[in-house]
């Protein structure tokens, strides 16, 4: 993260508390930290604007974010103030990367694909003040441990990421063709992926070329097919190792659709750096 040395900002601020903690909550936020170049967080962030609005450069597309709009941050985009009014304010949830582990939340992972091109949404009145209400619930004062307070935090904030997509769905109009393809992969994933891991197997489906279908998925989500066929397998698998403890690795790679349990290690040890019997005793 390129910080600026002779500036403040609550990101900057509170960097120890995002790395114990795992889920910060930063009010009074009034613009992009203060850097000599493009903003590049490490984390997983979301903001929530209350009042004026902001012009910014995402990657390389011009965006804007303005009274009660939601933006949803991967980690490793850059973000360059463009100009703002002076009344901005908003409200950023922080989330550590090493909490993106988290079982729990692996419904970050499983809706990258919808917000990591697109990350602003619109709230009407009654959503931002829906959205408004868990984030008050999450700064409210608990009387738990470290450990505790995460584990809380982490249900509160899957439960607004579920409402805040549930919005999404209901206003989004996404009627580009390259769209259309990026929802057609999906749903096509959600169905399939026990049994196919191959990116012909889609590119077939949507009666298109493996090469060109993969070209056009990641021309619309910025990942190729292959990245989003992994993360959905990997989504499950870490699901099915965190709720299952009466399977073994062999029962779950059985439902995970390999043949042996050695592939599925060998799989989820290239896209996690652990084995499976490894990333169970982290939980």
């Amino acid at each position: 993260m390129n910080k600026s040395a002779n500036n403040s900002h609550p990101i900057f601020d509170n960097l120890q508390r995002i790395s114990s903690e795992g889920i910060v909550i930063l009010n009074n936020v009034t613009g992009l930290p203060p850097t000599d170049g493009p903003f590049v967080s490490p984390d997983y962030v979301i903001c929530i604007g209350h009042r004026g609005h902001i012009q910014l450069m995402y990657d390389d597309i011009s965006d804007f974010s303005a009274e009660h709009t939601v933006a949803v941050i991967f980690p490793n985009h850059q973000l360059l103030d463009m100009g703002k009014t002076d009344d901005y304010l908003a409200t950023l949830i922080v989330v550590n990367a090493s909490v993106l582990n988290d079982p729990m939340l692996q419904i970050i992972n499983h809706l990258r694909h919808r917000y990591e091109a697109h990350p602003n949404i619109k709230l009407d009145q009654h959503e931002y003040r829906m959205i408004m209400n868990v984030v008050e619930l999450m700064t409210e004062t608990v009387d738990c441990n470290l450990a505790e307070r995460r584990m809380l935090h982490t249900r509160q904030l899957e439960f607004l990421l579920r409402l805040l997509t549930h919005y999404r769905k209901s206003k989004l109009n996404e009627t580009d063709e390259n769209k259309q393809l990026s929802n057609l992969f999906h749903t096509n994933l959600d169905k399939h992926f026990h049994q196919h891991r191959d990116v012909g197997f889609y590119a077939n489906l949507a009666c298109l070329t493996p090469k060109y279908f993969s070209d056009l998925i990641k021309k619309e989500t910025g990942h190729t097919a292959a990245f989003w066929i992994a993360t959905r397998v990997v989504v499950e698998a870490k699901m099915l190792l965190h709720t299952r403890p009466d399977l073994s690795v062999q029962g779950i790679a059985n439902l995970m659709g390999f043949d042996e349990q050695s592939a599925f290690s060998r799989f989820f040890r290239r896209e996690t750096g652990l084995s499976p019997t490894e990333f169970r005793k982290q939980i």
